[in-house]
């Protein structure tokens, strides 16, 4: 049996482990917008014993990739949209599949309306119109395909990969002898 300490540093290294690839899945070659982003958020969201943990764990999975992809204008509104799914994981947790199948599909919209009218209230490329607006959400849709793909694919991978491992390290119940 694993003591209190062991099982804390355990769940350390997990969220190190999955910041780190956060980080790396944005820096290293993929599909446009296809990363564990919103699925990181999710998963931190519903299975972090503290909000903080969520927070942090998407925070700086962005922050350390964007030191090396470069700060972009707007950076601040794509943090805040990635912080939605933290929230709506909260929301989520110990509900089961389908509470978390909604909250990843309400994640992955928010996150497109939010980064996506962020865009167009910068006014460089859209005027800032309802048909501008409108124009903006119509022009991202393919990049959103990508975003949903691999939404789903990261989201199913965690939440999955975690199930399948804390079942194997449950404790194998064993019948009382009578």
């Amino acid at each position: 049996m694993e003591t209190p300490q062991a099982i804390q540093r355990s769940a350390a290294w997990m969220w190190i482990g999955i910041v780190a690839a956060g980080a790396a899945a944005r820096l290293l070659p993929h599909p446009w917008n296809f990363t564990p982003l919103i699925a990181i958020g999710l998963f931190a969201g519903a299975r972090a014993r503290r909000a903080v943990t969520g927070v942090l764990a998407v925070l700086l999975s962005l922050a350390l990739s964007d030191i090396v992809l470069g700060f972009h204008r707007g950076f601040e509104w794509v943090y805040a949209a990635a912080l939605i799914p933290v929230l709506l994981g909260r929301l989520a947790r110990s509900r089961g599949f389908i509470s978390i199948a909604a909250a990843a599909l309400a994640s992955s919209l928010s996150f497109f309306v939010v980064t996506n009218f962020a865009v167009w209230a910068a006014g460089q490329l859209y005027p800032r119109t309802l048909a501008g607006l409108g124009a903006c959400y119509v022009a991202a849709l393919p990049f959103y395909g990508n975003q949903f793909a691999g939404d789903v694919f990261y989201t199913v991978l965690m939440f999955g990969g975690y199930a399948l491992l804390a079942r194997r390290r449950a404790p194998v119940l064993r019948p009382v002898d009578a």
